[in-house]
Parts: C-alpha cells; structure tokens; sequence
C-alpha cells in the first residue's frame, strides 16, 4: 500500500516515529474512556450496558481519529495523495486491535475486580464472625458473675463459714475466665483442671450432691484444643435444671470418644417457673460455628441428657 522507495531516509524514521505517535494518541485516548466510564457502568450490575457503551465510545474515538492521524501521515509524506484503501484497512486493523486489547483489558480488570470484592466479603465476614464472638464471650462473665453472687448469697445466710471457703475458691476460678475468655481455644488439660476448680466451689455448697467423673486420660490434654469455659457452662446448665440431693446426687461424666467430648448427666428434671430459654447451650454453639466451623450436639431421652462437644486438634 506505501511504497517505501518514494520516501528518503529520513522520511523513512520520521514515518515510523509518526506511526508510534498514531498508537500512542489511540492507546492513551481508549485507556482514558475506559477509566472514565468505569465510574458510570458496573460490570456487576449492568454488564450489558458497560459492553455498549465501551464498544460505542472506542469506535467513536478510533476510527475518526485514526482517518484523521493517517490522513496527516500522507499530508505529510505522499504529498496528500491519500489512499482510501489504505486508509479504510488500516483503520480497521486498528479498531480489530483495540477491540481485542480492550477485551483483555477488562477481563484482567474483572478478575481483579472480582478477587478484591472477594477479599472484601472475607475481610467483612470474618470482622462480623470477631464482633458476634466477642459479643458472645462478653455473656460469660456477667453469666458467671451472677450465679456465683447468688450462691454466695445463699452461704452467708445459711452457712457462713461456708461462705468464706467459697468467697476464696472463687477468686481462683474467676481469675481463669479473665485469663482465658478473650481467646479462642484453650488446651483440654487446661479446661478440664478449670472444671475440677469449678466444682470445688458446687462441692462446697451442695457438698456430695453432686459428683463429678472425668474419664479422659491426661495423654490427651496438650493434645487437644477446646473453647474456654466450655465444660464449666454444661455443669452449670446441668445444676440449673435438675434436682438432686445427697441420696441422689447428680453425677456429671466427662469422657473423650477419638475427637469428641462427651459430657452426660442424669436427667431429674427440675419444675422451673418458666421454661428454659437455652441460652448457654445456644451461645457455646455459635461459639463453635464462628470458632471452629462446627456444632454441639445434644441429645436427651428419658433419663439422660448428653451433650458431644467437638475437639480440634493441636498442630
């Protein structure tokens, strides 16, 4: 189509410095529309129209400024002696280019696009997944707080030496749940010796009423994690809704089956005023969904009520 021999060899560099120039105006100017209109169309919500509106504005920008760029180019090098051919092939060699590197263009800028959203939804999840625990961990303590004054209540009303002995074994189990309630996970070892402490304070009170069996071999305690003030709160759950009394008392039975905690109890139930809401039972579950990605489960018949508590293995 241009017949190089015409030309010197000056106009030959200056030609091709002029082609570089045709490109560079055409890639800055697309690369332009397509920033601009990213802030009028989103591919998520109207993906249709973003592809209209890109396809309408490249070809209303590249092909009139490309007749214009190589009409200059023969201005300025055949003497004006345009080549309509030419000129209508090379333009739309040129829209065929932009169209195909506009293509990739956005398909990169999608797939990044799409990983960022990605990233954001976690990075939003995972923020609500830390409030919701920390709102449930926040329940623990006045939970505890308020059983433990309304015990210790009753001690001094009925047995104050009692109420002494308790008041001291109470700061020793309170000081575990300000230890461990901000964290996520606890060693087996550490929350079953917590169990134990707790139940020094119940022994004190309800003296051989209630019993405590725990049947998990100590091999096993730094090789497991589970969720702090787990088994503490199936005690308390347990004392809360059943009779019991030193003819007959109420027997807990803690013991491991491979990657689960089985905790049990005899089931005497008690007639409370109003039913059970099952609040503890409810929040040590979305502890575990949030925590571990798993649930409680628990199951009652007619004279037991047992709850399997999931371990996680310590890497």
């Amino acid at each position: 189509m241009i017949n190089m021999n015409n030309l010197t060899h000056w106009q030959v560099k200056l030609s091709f410095l002029y082609t570089i120039l045709i490109a560079f105006i055409i890639w800055e100017g697309n690369r332009y529309l397509h920033f601009s209109l990213r802030s009028y169309f989103n591919w998520y919500n109207k993906p249709f129209r973003k592809i209209a509106a890109v396809l309408i504005a490249i070809s209303f920008y590249t092909v009139p400024v490309s007749v214009l760029l190589l009409l200059g180019w023969y201005s300025l090098f055949e003497n004006g002696r345009a080549n309509r051919q030419a000129i209508v092939i090379t333009t739309l060699i040129i829209m065929i280019c932009v169209v195909f590197i506009a293509h990739v263009y956005e398909t990169v800028f999608l797939v990044k696009e799409s990983e960022n959203e990605m990233l954001r939804n976690e990075q939003l999840e995972r923020a609500k997944a830390e409030a919701e625990l920390e709102t449930l961990k926040s329940r623990i303590d006045p939970h505890f707080i308020f059983n433990s004054l309304n015990t210790l209540s009753h001690l001094i009303e009925e047995k104050p030496a009692r109420a002494k002995l308790f008041n001291d074994h109470l700061a020793d189990v309170y000081r575990y749940i300000l230890q461990h309630k901000e964290r996520e996970l606890v060693l087996l070892g550490d929350e079953v010796h917590f169990l134990h402490a707790y139940f020094s304070l119940l022994r004190i009170r309800f003296e051989n009423a209630v019993q405590l069996r725990s049947a998990i071999d100590e091999s096993q305690y730094e090789a497991w994690l589970i969720p702090p003030i787990s088994l503490q709160l199936l005690a308390e759950n347990a004392i809360k809704h059943n009779e019991f009394s030193d003819s007959n008392p109420l027997v807990i039975d803690v013991q491991q089956n491979g990657e689960s905690l089985i905790v049990s109890n005899g089931l005497h139930k008690k007639d409370l005023r109003k039913a059970s809401s099952r609040t503890g039972l409810s929040n040590l579950n979305e502890r575990y969904k949030l925590i571990a990605g798993k649930e409680i489960t628990v199951t009652t018949t007619a004279d037991f009520f047992t709850v399997q508590l999931p371990l996680l293995k310590m890497i």
